[in-house]
């Protein structure tokens, strides 16, 4: 991989912490177009082994969802209501099967949903600090991670999905992640009144849960048999390949202080 790809890719990507600073329907409307084209994504990758997920219900469910997603209840409903509908399809034509529309709900879910979670996030009480937790632990992890493995890896973590990971990466990713969590706790502290224990927490869920994002959107390359969802961003692959761990990490944080705080 050249680097000067990776720089290129790390500049298309910048735009993403301005809209993280400006927040609000800008960053709303930027988790719709991140949730977008990781359905177009997850879709493509599923025709690589001849199935036939329906993209355009797809992005008129995540498109409607992203409208009343502020909402929990309304947004059950619209899951509920994308099931009720597509499996009627296979029963009207027959081109179709369970498994095409399991793939399409999956993909929904998966990225259209998933992403939600950062401009939620963003939405709630001090969510302008707490937004950048996502991000701060996915991305610290997986740099710890690397160099951890790279200087002192020797037992491999999951050799059957991801042959160069290694169990002391991902022991560095979790240290790193609750580092840098505790750290950016402490500088806020005094405009969020929440307790440092709960950043540290949350580096560890983080750096956990998002490990295992890397490695689900990994086990589905395995499985479909390519090496990147897409080329979009260069030196970096597709929208899940670079956000693979950010959406499982945003799924913890909405979590953790819309029920724990």
């Amino acid at each position: 991989m050249k680097p000067n790809s990776r720089y290129l890719g790390a500049l298309i990507l910048s735009p993403l912490v301005i809209f993280l600073f400006i927040g609000g329907i800008y960053l709303k409307f930027i988790s719709l177009a991140l949730s977008l084209m990781g359905m177009y994504e997850i879709y493509k990758a599923a025709k690589e082994i001849n199935l036939k997920p329906i993209p355009l219900i797809g992005y008129l469910a995540c498109l409607t969802y992203y409208i009343f997603n502020s909402n929990m209840s309304i947004s059950l409903l619209i899951v509920i209501a994308l099931t009720f509908i597509l499996l009627i399809i296979p029963v009207i034509n027959t081109e179709y099967n369970f498994i095409d529309i399991s793939v399409t709900i999956l993909g929904f879910i998966y990225s259209g949903v998933f992403f939600s979670f950062i401009s939620l996030v963003n939405e709630m009480p001090y969510g302008k600090y707490l937004v950048w937790i996502i991000f701060l632990s996915s991305w610290t992890c997986d740099t710890t991670a690397y160099y951890a493995g790279r200087f002192f890896g020797k037992r491999k973590l999951c050799p059957k999905v991801s042959p160069k990971k290694t169990i002391e990466g991902s022991i560095g990713g979790l240290v790193g992640s609750m580092i840098a969590c505790g750290v950016y706790g402490f500088f806020i502290s005094k405009n969020v009144p929440i307790a440092i224990h709960h950043y540290i927490i949350l580096g560890l869920l983080c750096g956990i849960f998002g490990q295992f994002g890397d490695l689900a959107a990994s086990s589905i390359k395995r499985y479909v048999g390519i090496k990147d969802y897409s080329n979009l961003i260069p030196g970096h692959g597709g929208i899940l390949d670079r956000f693979d761990s950010v959406v499982f990490s945003s799924v913890v944080v909405f979590y953790y202080f819309h029920f724990l705080l």
